[in-house]
Formats: structure tokens, C-alpha cells, sequence
């Protein structure tokens, strides 16, 4: 078995005790797959966390609570090395169950919900080392009808996995397909930035690099775009409206791809640094300040085009950033609401 089909395989056990969850599994799947010192990089507010035990209390118990029947769905599992020579696996899916109690004080719905998530995993000689991985909070807001933010430009909807249902990548890992995969996307990033900077929207050349019919998964808070056309009405030209300087500053940033057959992907913590000037983001007046974003994206490619792309984003830790505390307005809004547990049991009859 070649090094990343092992991978792979490495995390399979962690995603079926997830998939019929319980704190027994989930926490020991975590201990035989995590090194002792595991850095666990996630979405804000969760933050930094260290092996199995650490991610467990910080992340997932509060989760498990509010929704007792958690249940872990991958659409997405592919592996590769990056330029640095590092080995990772990605894995892009949602978490779903009945939400019967209140998480990071959102209020329970009583309904079933779901939560997108990336979350790439780097391994070292048979261990997980590192975890970055962004969970989509704002769905679960949206979903309990406790949204404290600006709306969406684009549609916001369960997102899907992948068209072609080849989401989970099976061995034997092909070099060459990867690599012709990391290429289409980093030559079309290259692209992409050169405006505003060198030119109009034709300096892109986006019709060389995105089908047609290309479908662009972005999180919560910025929605779906379908089409070049949608992307770029309802997330590009307000994002470089609100950031012109995208793309100019590379200190502190990193990005790392890799790719498995038609999927690419990209790692970085953070990997973006611009300015919030002009007219603002998503919805949050200019500051002339400069954040930084982390984003964990995967891409397919189908036919030599990116027919797919999702995308996350931690907007919550790009709220923290421009001095909006996001839990407070949250709580705020939802004050009048109950808190407490839901009983489902059922009544008299």
C-alpha cells in the first residue's frame, strides 16, 4: 500500500466512530490516531487544542451534548504531499443530528441540523501530528433561526458533496494525476490575482480554468455562486470590493497543496492577509485594518476544468478580528429564547 492510501486508511477508524458517535469510540479512535502532542488548529471560537483528550473536552464533548445523536458524514477523503514534502490527508463532509440543547449558545432547534467541515489532517510516520480544520458555525446559526450577522449574497443551502460521487478517493495514489491537479489550481490562482491589481476582469482568464457550469461552495455568511457569473456577483467583486489589496502581502501566510487524482486541495493557517477598506465586507464598515483569514479549500476537476469548489472560510475569527464579537450580538438577539434542553420523548396520547 502506497504512503498515502496508508494515510488514508490511518484516519477510516476515527471517521466510523464519528459516523455512530459515542465519547467510548470517539475518544479512543482519537488516541490511536493523534501523536500525545497533537496541535489541533480549529475554527473560531474553538482555538488551539493538544491530542486526543484536549481536542475531545475542547471540541467535540459540547457538541455531542447539544446533539446526543451526532453522526460524522465524509464526502470527501483524498491524500497527498506538499511541495514542502509533508504529508496530508483532507476530509470534507458534515456533522448532522437532532439538536436538543443549546452549543456555543446557539439555541436547540428540536430538528435535525448540519454542519459543514474541512479538516485536513498532516501525519508523520504513522501518526497524526497537526489537525487544521474549520467547522461551519454560521450554518448552525442560520439553521436555528439566530442569525446575529449581515444576510448572504449567495444561496445559502445544505451543500452537497460531489457530482460525480467520487469524493472518496481510492488507492493506489497516481503521482502524475495529482500533480497535473495542483497545477490547474495554482496556475489559476496565479491568475486570479492579478486583478484588480494588473488589469480587468479579462487578466483572470477564468473561462481557461472554471467549467461553465462550475459550482462554488462558499460557507455560511457568503453562500453559493453557480457560474463564473455567480461567483464572482456574490462573492468576488464584494470581497475585493471590501479588499482590494488582496494577494499583495505574503508575510506570515502559507499555502500548501496537494492533490489525489481530479481533487486538489490547500492548507494554510492563515493563508490570506489583506486590508477591510473601501466599502467594507460583509457588511462590517471599512477599518483601514489588516486581517488575515484562514480558508481550507477542496477543488475537482472534471474534464481539464474546476467544475466544483467548496470552500470555508473562518468569518467568525475575521469578525473577532475587526472588533466584533459575533456570541455577544448572538446572544443579544436570541435573549428572549430557552436555553434549555428540548425533550423529544413525547407526550401523553
Amino acid at each position: 500500500m502506497d504512503q498515502h492510501t496508508a494515510n488514508k486508511a490511518l484516519i477510516a477508524p476515527l471517521r466510523a466512530a464519528m459516523y455512530d458517535f459515542s465519547e467510548r469510540g470517539v475518544r479512543g479512535a482519537l488516541e490511536a490516531a493523534l501523536t500525545p502532542d497533537a496541535l489541533c488548529r480549529f475554527a473560531h471560537p474553538l482555538g488551539d487544542m493538544t491530542g486526543a483528550d484536549g481536542l475531545y473536552d475542547g471540541a467535540y464533548a459540547a457538541l455531542f451534548a447539544a446533539m446526543p445523536d451526532l453522526e460524522r458524514r465524509d464526502n470527501i477523503v483524498m491524500a497527498g504531499h506538499t511541495e514542502d514534502g509533508d504529508d496530508w490527508v483532507g476530509a470534507g463532509g458534515y456533522y448532522t443530528g437532532v439538536m436538543t440543547g443549546p452549543w456555543l449558545d446557539i439555541p436547540p432547534t428540536g430538528h435535525q441540523v448540519h454542519m459543514r467541515f474541512h479538516e485536513f489532517y498532516r501525519i508523520v510516520d504513522g501518526k497524526v501530528v497537526e489537525i487544521q480544520a474549520l467547522w461551519d458555525i454560521p450554518e448552525v446559526m442560520l439553521q436555528a433561526g439566530a442569525w446575529p450577522m449581515a444576510p448572504s449574497l449567495g444561496r445559502e443551502w445544505h451543500v452537497p458533496g460531489p457530482a460525480m460521487h467520487d469524493g472518496l478517493v481510492p488507492g493506489p495514489w497516481d503521482a502524475a494525476r495529482a500533480q497535473a491537479s495542483c497545477n490547474h489550481i495554482v496556475e489559476m490562482l496565479e491568475y486570479l490575482t492579478k486583478h484588480p491589481a494588473e488589469g480587468g476582469v479579462e487578466v483572470m482568464e477564468l473561462e481557461r480554468f472554471w467549467h461553465p457550469r462550475m459550482n462554488w461552495y462558499g460557507p455560511s455568511g457568503i453562500g453559493t455562486g453557480r457560474g463564473i457569473e455567480g461567483f464572482r456577483n456574490w462573492h468576488q467583486i464584494p470581497f475585493l470590493a471590501g479588499m482590494p489589496d488582496r494577494g499583495q502581502y505574503v508575510e506570515g501566510i502559507t499555502h500548501h497543496f496537494f492533490g489525489d487524482a481530479n481533487y486538489a486541495a490547500v492548507t494554510g493557517w492563515p493563508n490570506m492577509v489583506q486590508t477591510v477598506s473601501h466599502d467594507g465586507w460583509l457588511g462590517i464598515a471599512p477599518t483601514g485594518q489588516r486581517i488575515t483569514l484562514r480558508s481550507l479549500d477542496f477543488w475537482r476537476i472534471e474534464n481539464g476544468l474546476i467544475r466544483e469548489n467548496w470552500v470555508m472560510v473562518d468569518l467568525l475569527d475575521a469578525y473577532a478580528q475587526l472588533g466584533v464579537n459575533v456570541f455577544a450580538r448572538l446572544r443579544e438577539f436570541n435573549k428572549a429564547r430557552n436555553l434549555g434542553r428540548i425533550d423529544l420523548r413525547g407526550g401523553q396520547h
